[in-house]
């Protein structure tokens, strides 16, 4: 049979009530009682019965997090510190992806209101096709990056201020002829593409250049594989580049190994910077020159702006800007 919060209590030789304080974590126990109700847990396998303390609190001790893809690093990174945060604040995380699909995304907010989530962190690429388009009815949720919604709390980096900033750093060294992989596409441009974009234009309209479209290489995905494919076309009728800027870490490897593959070394003939500063950018060749911010510090501003939401529905949307800075490494030359 089962085991009862009532067996750990007799073994452990407390009440039913300190069992559930160790349990549930919301009230101080004596480290030596806590030791003998873990003790007890442990050897009767005991496990809260999450669907009774939910009707009895109103509270079902998981959040729900949406991304738009798990199989690329950055995803994966903050998907872990999620999951670790979340653990600490007692909560379990239910994981899922959306894969960039409007239609997706509003059936697993429905699902995740089914299901009795405490909450939802939500990364949505574009606002007009979100389910954050209306917001009425939404659980208690908050936005990761770029998609601006009203009366939602979000956290996000600045990207058109990091691309700006990146291009500038290019433009510094010499480097004119940059080409942007990963540009916003016309027919579904995601709200960091075209905010990736206005950065870049940015930075060259502060030196009087202009956007060249034979620079830009939209793709139809923003992973390794299909960078590399496209950057490829691209490079079979294009001249090579001064530098090329990766919209994304994954973007940059694509392009790295497109470049060793035909014996362009980087940075002597092209430079290369990209975005999110993934643990395997420290270890491409060369190491590569990107954007870096704290995926821990990320994570705890949307942890934290979702407990204030969940105790607190009627406050004010709150939104956090991340702090980024460039990470320079061995991808980037003066020209």
């Amino acid at each position: 049979m089962r085991a009862t919060v009532r067996d750990v209590a007799a073994l452990a030789g407390v009440s039913p009530k300190t069992v559930s304080n160790v349990v549930n974590g919301g009230v101080p126990v004596r480290p030596a009682t806590r030791e003998r109700v873990e003790r007890a847990v442990a050897e009767l396998g005991y496990v809260p019965n999450l669907s009774a303390r939910g009707l009895r609190n109103g509270r079902s001790g998981a959040i729900a997090l949406t991304l738009p893809e798990l199989g690329n690093a950055y995803s994966a990174e903050l998907a872990q510190w999620f999951v670790e945060l979340a653990r600490e604040r007692g909560w379990t995380v239910q994981l899922d992806q959306t894969g960039n699909d409007a239609e997706r995304e509003r059936e697993l907010v429905s699902r995740a209101r089914a299901h009795l989530v405490d909450g939802l962190v939500l990364n949505p690429v574009s606002l007009s096709a979100s389910v954050l388009a209306e917001t009425e009815g939404l659980p208690p949720t908050v936005v990761i990056g770029e998609v601006e919604p009203e009366r939602v709390d979000q956290v996000h980096v600045d990207s058109r201020r990091a691309a700006r900033e990146v291009t500038t750093h290019l433009l510094d060294r010499g480097h004119r002829r940059i080409a942007v992989v990963g540009a916003a596409r016309a027919s579904d441009a995601t709200a960091t593409s075209e905010l990736r974009d206005q950065g870049h234009a940015d930075a060259l309209g502060a030196v009087g250049l202009e956007v060249d479209p034979s620079l830009r290489v939209p793709l139809p995905a923003w992973t390794t594989s299909a960078a590399a494919s496209g950057f490829a076309g691209w490079l079979d009728t294009h001249p090579l580049p001064d530098a090329v800027f990766a919209y994304t870490d994954s973007i940059a490897f694509g392009v790295l190994h497109v470049l060793a593959a035909r014996g362009v070394r980087v940075p002597e003939q092209v430079s290369v910077v990209g975005f999110d500063d993934v643990d395997a950018a420290a270890f491409a060749i060369p190491a590569l020159t990107t954007v870096s911010f704290d995926r821990r510090a990320f994570a705890t501003a949307a942890l934290d702006l979702l407990t204030r939401r969940i105790a607190d529905p009627s406050a004010p949307p709150e939104t956090v800007v991340v702090p980024h800075r460039i990470v320079e490494r061995a991808s980037v030359s003066d020209r």
